[in-house]
């Protein structure tokens, strides 16, 4: 019988070549794969500070609705509305309904998020 690659006794497993092939690949894998996972993760970050401050807003005007001509604040309306330690808002005016201004940034994102005219968010 014709033998290709003879093995000698007790020999067995893999040669340091092919090793090194497949920690090449897997090296190529991850330096393609977590940059694009952390694009993902500031993505994620982002909608949520904008999902946020939507929410901040609806509960302002729902507060404003039962209570008009007084102050919105997290605070204010705590039973509506329960932030994310992550976000930050900013500006939060008196007693102006239209919240026109108020910021809200994650502290691991890369965007802040203002409500514009009309209640749309805008980065």
């Amino acid at each position: 019988m014709l033998k290709i690659l003879p093995k000698k006794d007790g020999q067995k497993g893999f040669t340091l070549i092919e090793l090194m092939i497949v920690i090449a690949i897997i090296g190529i894998l991850a330096a393609i794969a977590i940059p694009q996972f952390i694009t993902y993760r500031q993505k994620g970050y982002n909608t949520e500070a904008k999902s946020e401050l939507k929410n901040l807003y609806t509960s302002c005007q729902a507060y404003f609705i039962d209570n008009p001509g007084t102050s919105c604040s997290t605070t204010v309306v705590s039973a509506l509305f329960i932030p994310t330690t992550d976000i930050h808002f900013g500006g939060i005016p008196s007693t102006d309904p239209t919240l026109i201004g108020v910021t809200a940034a994650h502290q691991a994102g890369t965007s802040t998020y203002t409500i514009g005219s009309s209640g749309n968010i805008t980065p």
